[in-house]
Parts: structure tokens; sequence; C-alpha cells
């Protein structure tokens, strides 16, 4: 786990290009930071449970049962927002 937690433009970056990689449907339309997710289709349940792997496995955020909400997952931007939340938090306590 990270003692300090990353910059956010770093983690708005790694989660954009890991959505980018890992959906078809993000590659063939320009992704900007508030293209909704969720609405748009380039997310769904599974697609947020491999976001979540992600996060977990390559960002260290440990993402728990109540933070699984669509309102945390909408936008590239509120996704990295969440991310850094969780690591600021962890460093934190």
């Amino acid at each position: 786990m990270p003692t300090t937690p990353p910059q956010v433009d770093s983690i708005h970056e790694r989660i954009r290009d890991f959505v980018v990689e890992a959906f078809p449907q993000a590659r063939s339309r320009e992704l900007a930071p508030h293209t909704p997710l969720l609405e748009s289709g380039i997310l769904d349940s599974l697609g947020v449970l491999s976001l979540v792997g992600f996060l977990q496995d390559q960002l260290g955020v440990r993402v728990d049962d109540e933070d699984l909400v669509p309102e945390n997952f909408q936008t590239i931007e509120r996704v990295a927002a969440f991310a850094c939340r969780k690591l600021w938090d962890e460093a934190a306590a």
C-alpha cells in the first residue's frame, strides 16, 4: 500500500487507459473525463467488477461493498475521485 497517495492526474490517466483497453465501446468513441460510462453502455455490471479489480490490484484501492454504487462509477472523473479519496483516507489512517 502506498504511504502517500498518487497524484490525481496519474490515477485519472491510468483509469482511462484501462477503460479504453478493456472495453471495446470506449475505443470506438472519444472518451472524455465526463463521458457517462454506465448510461452509454461502456460499462455494464461485469465491467464495473472488472474496473473494481483493476482499482484494487493495480492502484491498491480498497473497494468495500458500500462503495459499489453507481455514483462512484458514472464517469472516469468520478472513478478517479473515488480512488483518490479512498487512497487518501487509507494513507491518513
